[in-house]
């Protein structure tokens, strides 16, 4: 059960009513997780439009899902795990590539270069060295990837952080997490 109140689309009010019908256009539903968000509209509002910047981004959506499955695996969010695998697969990320991606690691070089970073982001708390900035870059990585690649990163940490945090309940097909809770 859920720590916060689940707002749904069509009683909100204020600031979040029209990001929630954004929202819902867009999923075809509206996601628990920003059912929980909603509760600060200034919240949803940020989340949102990252998510928006960020698809418009570079790196792409297919990167941006394997980041998101290895970001919710280091941290052991089944939410964002099943929401992002699911993404991915319609983002057009085989099954294989997708596990891969959750255990850090893929076949192409420039993916499993930022899978690394990202990995090393998470797990050292944002203390990568000179040499984890140079391997993006011989994988060829420009500073404007590099940069969103931590903010793909960072807006994961918030959402996981949000769905751990709040038990909010998992709508989406379930996946098994790689490292133990």
């Amino acid at each position: 059960m859920s720590r916060v109140k689940l707002i749904d689309a069509q009683s909100a009010t204020g600031e979040s009513k029209p990001l929630l019908d954004d929202i819902t256009a867009t999923f075809g539903t509206t996601p628990a997780m920003f059912k929980a968000v909603a509760n600060s509209p200034a919240a949803l509002k940020m989340m949102w439009a990252g998510f928006g910047a960020l698809g418009g981004g570079r790196l792409g959506a297919r990167l941006g899902e394997q980041i998101a499955v290895l970001v919710a695996d280091r941290n052991s969010c089944e939410y964002c795990l099943a929401a992002h695998t699911a993404l991915g697969r319609k983002a057009g990320v085989s099954a294989g590539d997708m596990s891969q991606a959750q255990a850090g690691h893929s076949h192409d070089p420039r993916v499993d270069a930022a899978l690394g970073f990202a990995a090393k982001l998470v797990e050292n708390r944002a203390q990568v060295t000179d040499s984890d900035v140079e391997a993006l870059r011989t994988a060829g990585f420009d500073d404007e990837e590099i940069v969103e690649l931590v903010a793909h990163v960072a807006l994961n940490l918030f959402t996981n952080y949000i769905n751990v945090a709040l038990s909010v309940p998992v709508d989406f097909p379930k996946v098994a997490l790689r490292k133990a809770g």
